[in-house]
């Protein structure tokens, strides 16, 4: 009898080790620009200085891939074993400067092991919730996604926020270079070189960045060889009330956000997320924020740039990530390591950034370009979503006047788009239409969940 060789799906292969490395440490690359600026925001709007910060930044690292791992790896029902890398959530950064400044780091810390017990209880919640979330919405919300993360790219151009040569044409220049590089090495190198198109950009941009100036690796001789993060390094956790209720809002807004990731991820890999593997994702997420809050860290949540990076390479297996986060991990104990990939220019990343950044964008489209718009229902969602989830990132400041919660909600466009989109959708999709007295009965917009209800009523008649 002839032997069938089961198929392993993408998203299951594991790669040869050195392809493992290479596709690891060019996720690792994309994401440690924003990792690495939660902790230095909150700790230097704190007072953090030299030993204090540089500990709350390999903390974080270390998390970071512990998070990672947990995410792709799985265990039992944690983990949504595709490729997600994970990291500090930057929706909770306002609330926790503003909890640190009256509690100082242990209240931000009690709170965040609150939050995270929270997420792991809300997570069947937001698995049973998952019909919500037709091409309609998952389209709309990847493509602000995508759209809300280039202003990031463009900060990353001029030289990075709050830097004193910041729009310099250098810089610009240097970031250009290595768009062309990236575009470059993607359309004419051979198949695995060009799978490693923004690896490959990034080193050949710090070759010329080197001589030039932009960077230096002074800060390597400074870093410690060995740093091991400790539970409650900066004192116990303090459980406040308002401390607790503003962190809790973060934690609906990051379970929103992942969400969103979750289901671009899914697409971009040909495995659909389902209701119990949503739920094991945002659970995983959970146990990451309660690590957080115990080993001086913060919320833990998907990392949307790096879902460019899968939608830009195609590379699917979530091996590849876990050895990203794998190298985080070393990083967070390595902290000369992490001193090296710290040396790396913002223009450097800039340049690699609008390209993955811009690829979540265009996966939007494609999600979208499976949508009927027969009528103006289906437009007018997208169109609204587009328009409410751009606002923030257009105008920064629009939402300055308003209370806490409604800025920590509002302030990052990928939830204000995804709410946005799924109550639009409920609205024109979901709710009775008014009938004419003349008309036939409504028929549900396409593009909707209707469709889906109403054959399983014909099912069951």
């Amino acid at each position: 009898m002839a032997t069938v060789e089961k198929t392993v799906h993408p998203v299951d292969e594991v790669l040869p080790a050195a392809q493992l490395g290479a596709f690891g440490l060019q996720h690792v690359l994309a994401m440690y620009a924003g990792a690495v600026a939660v902790p230095l925001i909150v700790g230097g709007s704190l007072g953090l200085k030299g030993a204090d910060l540089a500990y709350l930044i390999t903390a974080d690292l270390l998390l970071c891939g512990v998070a990672t791992l947990l995410q792709c790896v799985g265990w039992w029902r944690f983990g949504v074993r595709l490729p997600i890398m994970q990291g500090c959530t930057f929706a909770a950064v306002t609330p926790m400067v503003l909890i640190g400044k009256d509690g100082g780091l242990p209240a931000i810390y009690g709170a965040v092991i609150v939050a995270g017990l929270a997420m792991i209880l809300l997570a069947p919640v937001f698995g049973r919730l998952l019909r919500f979330f037709p091409p309609l919405v998952t389209g709309t919300v990847i493509l602000v996604i995508g759209l809300s993360l280039l202003p990031v790219a463009g900060n990353w151009a001029a030289g990075g926020q709050g830097a004193k040569d910041f729009g310099e044409p250098k810089n610009i220049a240097l970031a250009a270079g290595v768009l062309v590089a990236v575009l470059a090495i993607q359309r004419f190198a051979p198949p695995f070189l060009s799978r490693v198109a923004v690896l490959a950009g990034i080193v050949l941009g710090m070759v010329v960045a080197l001589p030039l100036g932009f960077t230096d690796f002074g800060g390597v001789g400074d870093a410690d060889w060995v740093g091991i993060s400790t539970p409650f390094h900066f004192g116990t956790p303090s459980f406040q009330g308002a401390a607790i209720a503003s962190m809790l809002v973060v934690a609906l807004v990051t379970m929103t956000e992942t969400t969103g990731d979750f289901i671009a991820v899914g697409e971009l890999t040909g495995r659909p997320i389902e209701p119990r593997r949503l739920a094991d994702g945002l659970r995983a997420d959970g146990v990451s924020t309660v690590l957080g809050g115990i080993f001086n860290t913060f919320p833990y949540t998907a990392y949307a740039q790096n879902v460019g990076l899968v939608a830009m390479t195609r590379v699917r297996s979530r091996w590849v990530v876990a050895t990203a986060g794998g190298i985080l991990v070393l990083l967070g104990l390595l902290p000369k390591l992490g001193a090296v990939v710290a040396a790396i220019p913002a223009p450097v990343l800039g340049g690699a950034g609008l390209v993955m950044f811009g690829s979540v964008a265009a996966n939007g489209l494609r999600t979208l370009a499976t949508v009927e718009f027969k009528d103006n229902h289906n437009l007018t969602v997208v169109a609204v979503s587009l328009a409410v989830g751009l606002l923030p990132v257009g105008v920064p400041t629009i939402y300055d006047r308003f209370p806490d919660w409604f800025q920590t909600v509002m302030d990052s466009g990928i939830s204000a788009g995804c709410i946005t989109a799924i109550a639009l959708n409920l609205l024109f999709n979901h709710l009775p239409a008014k009938r004419d007295s003349a008309a036939g009965p409504a028929v549900p917009a396409a593009g909707s969940d209707e469709d889906a209800v109403q054959e399983a009523g014909e099912q069951r008649i």
